[in-house]
């Protein structure tokens, strides 16, 4: 190795005394020149070649996660492959590593601004909750009381009744609508089937439809 460095030394002052091109000396800083011909690195060895690899998570000095940086051979052999901070430059890894950042990228989110709402919206959706309220049927299911029975009024009793719990949970389920309890008008439970009008306690700030003179829920109990 000495020999090599000093054979390097005595080519580097003999032909600083002849004018050559730029492709064989470069200036660095200080004025020293440098011999970057390919050819006399060529006689070196591999050791002073790098390695293009792309590196799977960022490091600093050298560069972010996806990117394609040259290192030492030694270097990549013994400390970034192992601890598999990244993999060779080829074809195989390339399209790997473009697969996983598509899939692992964050997408960049939208600043979503919430504007609070007012007391003129709230009437609105209000008034839009009550509308679907009075113009959907609400169908229950259930089944026949046994023996059949019915009242004076030739309805089928039911094996449970509907209270307002009931009703209420139906309402969220089939109109997306979210009502309590106590704005259900319904003194006893529903027991038999047929169609029946539940009255609504609603706001005396929404306006009622025309021609109406409460609001209403329609209610319909039929047979499985």
């Amino acid at each position: 190795m000495a020999c090599l460095q000093y054979g390097r030394n005595t080519l580097r002052q003999q032909l600083k005394n002849v004018k050559t091109s730029a492709a064989i000396f470069q200036k660095c800083e200080g004025g020293e020149l440098h011999l970057h011909h390919p050819l006399f690195y060529a006689a070196q060895g591999v050791r002073y070649r790098k390695l293009q690899v792309i590196l799977t998570t960022g490091i600093d000095k050298l560069g972010k996660a996806g990117e394609t940086v040259r290192v030492a051979p030694g270097y990549f052999r013994n400390h970034l492959m192992p601890k598999l901070l990244a993999v060779p430059n080829i074809d195989k890894y390339r399209h790997l590593m473009e697969d996983q950042r598509k899939i692992y990228q964050r997408e960049e989110v939208e600043e979503v601004k919430i504007v609070p709402a007012t007391k003129e919206d709230k009437m609105k959706e209000y008034q839009m909750a009550a509308n679907r309220l009075d113009r959907t049927m609400l169908v229950l299911r259930k089944l026949a009381k046994k023996p059949l029975a019915k009242d004076d009024n030739g309805r089928t009793f039911i094996q449970e009744s509907i209270g307002k719990d009931e009703i209420v949970a139906e309402v969220a389920r089939q109109i997306s609508v979210h009502i309590e309890p106590e704005h259900l008008v319904l003194d006893t439970p529903l027991h038999v089937m047929g169609e029946f009008e539940v009255p609504l306690r609603m706001p005396r700030s929404i306006p009622l439809p025309e021609g109406k003179v409460q609001w209403v829920l329609q209610v319909k109990i039929r047979g499985k």
